[in-house]
């Protein structure tokens, strides 16, 4: 009985790693002043709209902490989105967030994004109305 115990503290033991780690970059409250819209109105007129993003990413091994490529950028991200808007209306968030996706899913080291992308101004009585996606990469 003795043997057994030993045994299965040893398999215990052999799976605890000393660390496991989730990789996040968070982006809160990043707010754009775009045209964005179905209707003429919102065509013509500028409005706020918020994002926010969680995104998961593969263990970065820093060599260099001074070579930014190595790193899951978040100004690059920012920049990203920003240029995004700038080239082309959007008419539904649906379709921006898809465009934001395959553009940040072009960096291999990107897993998983949750999205959510807000209109603040649009309607009466609400702070915000908007959409939350989470993608995920087939084989992550």
């Amino acid at each position: 009985m003795k043997k057994n115990k030993t045994n299965i503290i040893k398999l215990i033991k052999k799976k605890n790693l000393p660390f496991s780690y989730e990789n996040k970059i968070i982006i809160r409250d990043l707010i754009l002043n775009f045209t964005l819209g179905y209707y003429s109105s919102e065509k013509k007129n500028k409005q706020r709209v918020r994002f926010n993003l969680v995104i998961d990413f593969t263990k970065q091994s820093l060599k260099n902490d001074t070579d930014i490529k190595s790193i899951v950028n978040y100004k690059k991200i920012v920049k990203i989105i920003s240029n995004l808007i700038r080239k082309k209306h959007f008419n539904f968030l649906e379709s921006l967030a898809e465009s934001i996706f395959d553009e940040l899913f072009k960096d291999r080291r990107i897993l998983k994004i949750m999205l959510r992308i807000e209109k603040l101004d649009i309607l009466k009585k609400t702070s915000s109305v908007g959409i939350e996606i989470t993608k995920k990469r087939e084989n992550a």
